[in-house]
């Protein structure tokens, strides 16, 4: 039997993993919002290896399915929210002042999910016909993780479709372990995701997995590439692992697995992030993926590191959270090089011009890989 206060020890660390407290958020589905209206709308594709739901508040539970579902929601964004922010509601939630999911539509199969895909595809340019892949990490139920990606499409102004991979979090705080079980059972689900996602008309697809979300993109690019489905894995256009709560020594077993990595393939991790540091604690002191701990090793791997561990308070959900990040990306020549077109490599002078242009960014420090080390060696100093 735990003592008590060991037993409430436990407690004050997953809630800190958790990063969340009071009433859990609801979609406000099936038309229970009540108030002003939303002043955007942001349409997340949903595939999920979560069961269905009989509450219709949450329609999708924490339940294990060994099939994926499908869905389509349209997510309003509050008139009054906060960059950074995901504003929610527990109870009847407010789309003026909470996100929202305004409609929802179950989609029938893979095949009409592709469809749909497609569909949306099709509306934009040719050039921008991008798909972007969120999964979300530990304590999510299927409103917080939907609206975190609406949150983030809307805030980094994205322009791609988006898709949103809920795996079977138990959204509940002591359930750690559950959750990393779960991670495992959700692998095979993402990688039919990337699968399908492959298969339709995108030009670009980018995939970002957040905290044990990271541990999820891991495990399924490894089933990809263990079951001789390499050719999806050269369909990816960008992995990013934001904050990955993933041992060290299990990041390198599952990156030996896959072999050559989808490129460009960045982690952005984090010296103060306090969450890493009791999983890390909880895991018998194994230093954790996100905490920054072996640079050099990800370098050697063609890996683009960023340590946000002096952007904005370097927390686990920086990479969401962070106006500096996003006006960087939206601005700078540096993040542009470094997430989408590493083909074109820049002189540190160049790079440090664009960082210094965003007011804060100058504190984010870049790790480049290995090989582009040596080629930006071989660039003539800016003059």
């Amino acid at each position: 039997m735990i003592p008590a206060n060991r037993a409430l020890a436990f407690l004050l660390i997953v809630s800190a993993l958790a990063g969340c407290g009071g009433p859990r958020a609801v979609t406000g589905l099936p038309g229970s919002a009540t108030g002003g209206a939303s002043s955007a709308v942001v349409p997340i594709y949903l595939a999920t290896s979560r069961e269905r739901s009989d509450n219709p508040a949450l329609p999708y539970s924490a339940g294990r399915s060994q099939e994926l579902a499908f869905a389509e929601f349209d997510i309003g964004i509050p008139a009054g929210h906060r960059p950074g922010r995901v504003e929610t509601s527990g109870r009847v939630p407010d789309p003026a002042r909470h996100f929202t999911a305004l409609a929802y539509a179950p989609i029938a199969d893979r095949r009409a999910f592709i469809d749909a895909l497609d569909a949306a595809l099709e509306k934009r340019k040719p050039e921008s016909r991008e798909i972007f892949i969120f999964v979300h990490g530990y304590n999510n139920n299927i409103a917080e993780s939907l609206f975190r990606n609406a949150q983030l499409t809307h805030d980094y102004e994205m322009g791609s479709v988006s898709v949103h991979y809920a795996w079977p979090s138990g959204a509940s705080i002591p359930l750690y372990v559950f959750d990393r079980d779960s991670a495992i059972v959700g692998r095979v689900g993402l990688a039919e995701t990337i699968e399908i996602a492959a298969q339709t008309k995108a030009t670009r697809i980018v995939l970002l997995g957040h905290s044990m979300g990271a541990y999820v993109v891991m495990e399924a690019l490894r089933d990809l590439a263990m079951s001789g489905r390499g050719r999806t894995l050269k369909r990816l256009g960008g992995v990013v692992l934001a904050a990955p709560d993933i041992d060290i020594d299990a990041f390198q077993s599952q990156a030996d697995d896959i072999g050559t990595l989808p490129q460009p393939f960045t982690i952005i991790v984090s010296r103060r992030d306090r969450a890493l540091g009791f999983s890390r604690r909880i895991a018998g002191g194994h230093p954790r993926v996100g905490s920054g701990s072996d640079i050099a090793f990800l370098q050697s791997r063609g890996i683009t590191v960023l340590d946000v561990s002096d952007i904005d308070g370097g927390s686990h959900g920086v990479f969401a959270s962070s106006e500096t990040l996003m006006k960087l990306i939206d601005n700078s020549r540096l993040m542009r090089a470094t997430l989408e077109d590493e083909q074109t490599a820049m002189s540190p002078t160049a790079l440090a011009a664009s960082a210094a242009a965003v007011e804060g960014a100058t504190s984010l420090t870049v790790f480049l890989p290995a090989r582009l080390i040596g080629r930006l060696a071989a660039v003539p100093p800016a003059r």
